[in-house]
């Protein structure tokens, strides 16, 4: 178990290493010829140039202004410098909202820790029961200074029980005023947004089969008939996936090309070879020109011959559509409400933003959808509790007893006293934060394949999988198997009877979690300290974007995104994020010496994110901060969490009287939950009809000529029909789109209307019946 001083060596490792993490981005980020690296969403936004290439060719890569230098930190004060309003108008609500999550953790946790330091460590160190009662429990400096160190039965446990109380209603107080000002945010980003399609427009799935009319005459019908005074236009939803895997296909035979033609305007002389072979290495030796060339017409043939077959075969159609209104109010009432007898079909929602659509998705069929999600629910149990297995192997190859017994060799270099405190204080943490690094991955393709049509919501169900992965393998597998290793030593030196009991006595879960604090002071620093410090010197993108800058670059476009950075990884920077509220929740009364590590992470993340957003990242969607309510559900499981660790450890330390009191501050904290669920979750997840009424208004009487059709009508065409030129994408919108009611044949009238030419205006009366020979 690591003690006081492995933590001081850890600590001084970390802040060493975040402390030239940030300098080397200090110096870095001066560099003209990284200056793409740091700054990439000013360059697509065309805000910012290239540093000036004048001079000498030393001043072209190294910026030679020493005093410059003298300034490294001044990127601090200016990420703080941007006011909120301005941040959102600059990056958006999703970013402005995920910094607040940070803010969240400084207003909690920074009271806390000074209450918790002046009140709950006086009270644990006072006491010698670690020294004279437990004997045969390993413990360290840091667990006298935790709950373990008062004695059985005491009184001053009703200290931790007050502060329980106190951190809990802090807490709560704060997740109040935060869901308010997020939820008001939200709406006032909403009516304060510029027109967006989604703001009209609904998605609808389960459209039912019809054998006398296609999906779009289906879709065209129904919303006449029942949504006569707003309905405008709609959008089937078709199966393009192979035709976008060829429009790929072409564009990246197209840079290809392009670039050859730049090398050869440029020498004359010599036309381009190239081998076919994998990767150009071997193969035949052609013309690079011609060679493209024949490729890129093969593959136009193929995309036309795949894009009629997606337009005109039936089975390339989806039973869904993207339906969109006259006005908000219209697309409201219609995602809100149930549009058929039937709730199993014509099910409509809000459509993501036409950026935050996941168009693979749409082809998948609703029906299957259920089954899927079944599939990856066991697959992520098995996921999360079978990969407690390799954690806790790895975890005791990172102890000091399993290097020895793994490399004996070793032994003599690891019992130097400098290298074994940084074993015990830093390998831990680092061994556990590489075994999790290709797990956001794996969860992506898990939820993708759950059939989410809109990034957020992939995004969104990665993270809350993440979090619960965290939840039981990082937290609760750590104390238990961590715990256990821990004790490695103290086992076999006890009985067989004591040996097998010892792990399942009460003493030994008492003293389980506060014993772990040690692990989890290491984790944060290695993850929360070195890792965001790592997080601003983009050491991956910095190399990544020269390596292609220099072999694959080809054209400006190609420039651009070698650059582009990306957006915010929410599926795994907010697990990240809740993992830090549950340890700062659950050890703030059992050993408060954890909680000044978090609050450095939270102040340190706050600032680096901040940087990273206004500079950096660039949102691919806008959710409008539609994760928010998971947010708050999170830090509420964390209390309650820590309410029922502290329940078992004060039963265990003889004060069972203490539970009822506990248990009501649980059931209080679920109270505290559902009155915030019920009071602003709506915000989140509803429009109010009254907000749209007020911007349909306001827009109407600002620009009482716009014509809304032609904005809505091509919005949500798939992808690789807007590559094609401004010919083709006319002819899809009028195969796909075309208003223009064919003659129906079905034996029931009572659902059609009057044909109309969708010229946006609906038929004023529904006759019971169409005669047969009416035509549009």
């Amino acid at each position: 178990m690591a003690t006081l001083s492995d933590i001081g060596v850890a600590a001084g490792i970390n802040l060493l290493s975040a402390f030239v993490f940030l300098l080397a981005f200090a110096i870095l980020r001066l560099q003209p010829f990284n200056d793409r690296v740091y700054f990439p969403k000013w360059y697509l936004k065309g805000l910012r140039s290239s540093p000036s290439r004048s001079g000498t060719f030393v001043k072209k890569f190294v910026n030679l202004d020493f005093r410059s230098y003298l300034r490294f930190l001044n990127w601090m004060p200016e990420a703080l410098k941007m006011p909120e309003l301005e941040l959102i108008d600059h990056a958006g609500l999703d970013s402005a909202v995920y910094l607040r999550i940070y803010l969240i953790g400084l207003k909690i946790f920074v009271p806390i820790t000074f209450l918790a330091w002046a009140v709950l460590v006086p009270v644990n160190y006072t006491n010698k029961t670690l020294e004279l009662q437990l004997k045969n429990v390993t413990s360290s400096d840091i667990d006298k200074l935790s709950i373990s160190n008062v004695p059985d039965g005491s009184d001053r446990f009703w200290t931790h029980i007050v502060m329980a109380y106190a951190f809990t209603f802090w807490t709560c107080y704060v997740l109040l005023k935060e869901y308010e000002k997020v939820a008001n945010m939200r709406l006032q980003f909403l009516v304060s947004e510029k027109r967006r399609p989604d703001q009209f427009t609904v998605l609808v799935r389960n459209v039912p089969p019809d054998s006398d009319e296609s999906v779009s005459e289906t879709v065209e019908h129904f919303f006449l008939v029942n949504h006569p005074d707003t309905y405008l236009t709609h959008q089937v939803v078709c199966n393009a996936n192979k035709l976008a895997k060829l429009v790929k296909k072409r564009k990246s035979k197209q840079n290809w090309l392009d670039y050859y033609q730049l090398k050869y305007s440029r020498n004359n002389a010599k036309r381009p070879i190239m081998k076919t072979g994998f990767l150009g290495l071997w193969g035949k030796k052609v013309d690079a020109i011609d060679h493209h060339i024949t490729e890129i017409e093969k593959l136009s043939d193929e995309i036309a011959e795949e894009r009629e077959r997606v337009l005109k075969d039936p089975k390339s159609i989806m039973p869904a559509a993207f339906v969109s209104f006259k006005s908000r109010w219209g697309a409201a009432v219609c995602a809100q409400t149930q549009q058929s007898r039937n709730p199993t079909l014509w099910l409509t929602d809000w459509a993501p933003e036409p950026r935050d659509v996941y168009w693979q998705n749409l082809s998948i069929p609703y029906v299957s959808i259920a089954v899927r999600r079944l599939i990856m629910a066991v697959a992520f149990f098995f996921l999360t509790f079978f990969f407690i297995i390799p954690i806790a192997s790895v975890q005791a190859l990172a102890t000091i007893e399993g290097l020895e017994k793994a490399a004996p060799f070793l032994k003599a270099l690891i019992e130097i006293p400098f290298i074994k405190s940084v074993i015990q204080g830093f390998l831990p943490g680092i061994v556990l934060k590489l075994f999790l690094i290709f797990l956001p991955t794996i969860l992506m393709i898990m939820s993708k394949f759950e059939g989410f049509t809109s990034i957020s919501s992939l995004e969104r169900r990665s993270a809350t999988r993440y979090y619960l992965f965290n939840l039981v393998n990082v937290f609760l597998g750590s104390v238990i198997a961590g715990s256990a290793l821990d004790q490695l030593n103290t086992f076999l030196k006890q009985s067989a009877n004591e040996y097998v009991l010892l792990p399942f006595s009460s003493v030994y879960v008492c003293y389980a979690v506060p014993m772990r604090a040690t692990f989890f002071i290491t984790y944060i620093m290695v993850d929360g300290w070195a890792g965001i410090a790592a997080e601003i010197l983009m050491l991956k993108p910095l190399i990544i974007y020269h390596l292609k800058n220099t072999f694959l670059v080809k054209t400006e476009k190609d420039r651009e995104e070698a650059m582009n950075p990306g957006s915010l990884s929410f599926n795994v920077g907010e697990p990240r994020i809740q993992l830090y509220f549950l340890l700062g929740m659950v050890y703030a009364t059992v050993t408060p010496v954890l909680l000044p590590f978090i609050v450095v992470f939270f102040g340190l993340a706050y600032v680096v994110f901040r940087h990273q957003i206004i500079n950096v990242y660039n949102q691919e969607y806008e959710s409008a901060a539609a994760f928010w309510p998971d947010v708050h559900g999170r830090i509420i499981i964390a209390l309650v969490v820590s309410h029922v660790a502290l329940i078992g450890l004060l039963s265990t330390k003889h004060l069972a009287q203490a539970a009822p009191l506990l248990i009501t501050l649980a059931v209080l904290t679920i109270w505290f939950y559902r009155f915030c669920k019920a009071r602003y979750e709506p915000a989140f997840v509803r429009y109010p009809l009254q907000e749209a009424v007020m911007k349909d208004t306001l827009e109407r009487a600002r620009d009482s000529n716009f014509n809304l059709k032609p904005y809505l009508q091509n919005a949500y065409i798939h992808p690789v029909f807007k590559e094609e030129d401004d010919d083709e994408e006319e002819e899809v919108v009028k195969l796909e789109n075309e208003s223009v009611l064919v003659p129906t044949k079905r034996q029931s009238r009572r659902n059609t209307p009057v044909p109309s030419k969708m010229s946006g205006a609906s038929s004023q009366s529904l006759p019971e019946a169409v005669p047969e020979h009416s035509v549009p």
